[in-house]
């Protein structure tokens, strides 16, 4: 078997090649947006470029009809009736719920050449949590059966390259297979998490079966998220988190897909830190306390503890130099090299379940938890991270996310024939640094590729 090297996925160091193929938007044409979200850092990013709305605002309308209201407002009456009003608007920054229709085959849309959205038919098979362990699962089985040198496994029967996240299994399907587990492990602490929900609702801590039982009972704590047709993911508790200040954190980053196949993505240099706002203790009698468990910012603003001046934020290299001061220059390199390491695979995992429209890109918010022994773990990946903001800093890093994203997917405002590919541009990159190039690794063109593990890494 080859001596595996993790550094052996290649990733461009510096992002060459021209516009994208294809032909552009007629010049002198303005670009048109339609959005869902009336989010200031999107519509300051619209307004710097010149575009204008298309269509007519639909936010007013109740949730429920969200979706529905925004493809009757997007829609043409065309003579056929089945394409995408290519007059009406350019460019959609849209809502999950307006995405799954627009693409649905009730529909019967079709998006013209010069239109971009900004999610994939099915991202959920990254972002609805269960798909994203299935996923997972499932690409380690196929390297598994190829004795790949990435499924290489230690002693104990666990992955040495490809274990990045918890043990979790899906209920109720799992449910058996959870039963052995948790005996096999009976002082081990769980979360459990609805698989289709965010912000932190309905998920709750166990360390008793008896509470697990109790919960999915109607009207119990939690019930919601456990009863119906909706399933959810049971995982192991990372007890031993790494603290500062002695208090649990976890990292929200940002990585840009333009397209499946080839897998093309982008890593942001601007993430940050989410602390509870409560120190964190591994005692039972503490399992209840959200404040103490969970960073969802939505959970802790609700806490008496938390602090609206800075939000319980940390930004990316605040971070970096802190572990940097505590653990050395080496540590930091490895602990970012880990983390591209699980983002790649994480995107190679779903990458044969995601329809690669090529009208389609997506921003999505990885979450990870760095365990004491400065061990990232992925958590989950978001398909609509939060664009509200709540500081200052907060704001200007995310106008600043949602500028440099559009200078990849429309630069200078050109939107071209999605047909063609959209190589990278380097002027147009800002913060985001390519992490992955699939056509150029199948190429042979390593001359234009780096290893995943950088010695000077991008960020300093």
């Amino acid at each position: 078997m080859a001596t595996l090297k993790k550094k052996s996925i290649g990733v461009t160091a510096a992002a060459t090649g021209t516009t994208a193929a294809g032909a552009p938007q007629a010049p002198g044409r303005a670009m048109k947006f339609c959005t869902d979200l009336e989010k200031l850092v999107l519509l300051d990013n619209f307004e710097k470029r010149g575009w204008t709305r298309g269509s007519h605002s639909w936010t007013a309308n109740p949730r429920g009809n969200r979706a529905a209201a925004a493809m009757a407002a997007a829609a043409d009456s065309s003579d056929e009736g089945e394409e995408m009003n290519t007059t009406g608007w350019n460019f959609y920054w849209c809502g999950v719920h307006t995405i799954h229709v627009m693409f649905s085959a009730e529909t019967g849309f079709r998006l013209k050449e010069d239109q971009l959205v900004n999610h994939y038919p099915n991202h959920q098979e990254l972002t609805r949590k269960d798909l994203m362990v299935k996923n997972i699962r499932r690409y380690r089985r196929e390297l598994e059966r190829e004795s790949h040198p990435w499924a290489e496994k230690s002693a104990d029967g666990s992955f040495t390259h490809l274990d990045f996240i918890p043990t979790t299994y899906i209920l109720p399907g799992d449910y058996n297979l959870f039963v052995e587990q948790f005996k096999r492990m009976p002082n081990t602490t769980w979360i459990v998490k609805p698989t289709s929900k965010a912000c932190g609702v309905g998920i709750f801590l166990v360390n008793r079966l008896s509470q697990l039982k109790k919960s999915t009972k109607p009207g119990a704590p939690g019930a919601a998220a456990v009863v119906g047709k909706d399933a959810f993911v049971i995982s192991r508790y990372l007890d031993r988190p790494l603290l500062i200040g002695g208090k649990k954190f976890d990292l929200r980053l940002y990585v840009l897909v333009t397209s499946y196949k080839p897998l093309r993505a982008y890593f942001y240099r601007l993430g940050f830190c989410r602390f509870c706002s409560v120190k964190y203790s591994s005692n039972v009698s503490e399992v209840d306390n959200l404040f103490v468990h969970l960073t969802n910012v939505s959970i802790q603003k609700q806490g008496a503890e938390y602090n609206d001046v800075h939000g319980g934020k940390w930004s990316l290299d605040n971070l970096r130099l802190y572990l940097i001061g505590a653990y050395g220059q080496e540590k930091w390199d490895k602990l970012m090299s880990d983390i591209h390491w699980q983002i790649i695979h994480s995107l190679k995992a779903v990458q044969v379940a995601v329809s690669n429209d090529r009208h389609c890109f997506e921003v999505y918010g990885y979450d990870i938890i760095i365990t004491d022994d400065l061990k990232p773990w992925l958590i989950e990946v978001n398909a609509s991270p939060s664009l509200s903001h709540t500081t200052v800093a907060d704001r200007i890093m995310k106008t600043r996310l949602i500028d440099d994203t559009l200078g990849i997917v429309a630069p200078n405002g050109i939107i071209s024939d999605v047909r063609g590919p959209r190589p990278p541009v380097p002027d147009n990159l800002g913060l985001y640094d390519l992490l992955y190039d699939e056509e150029a690794v199948v190429a042979g063109e390593r001359s234009k590729t780096k290893d995943l593990r950088p010695k000077q890494p991008v960020w300093k």
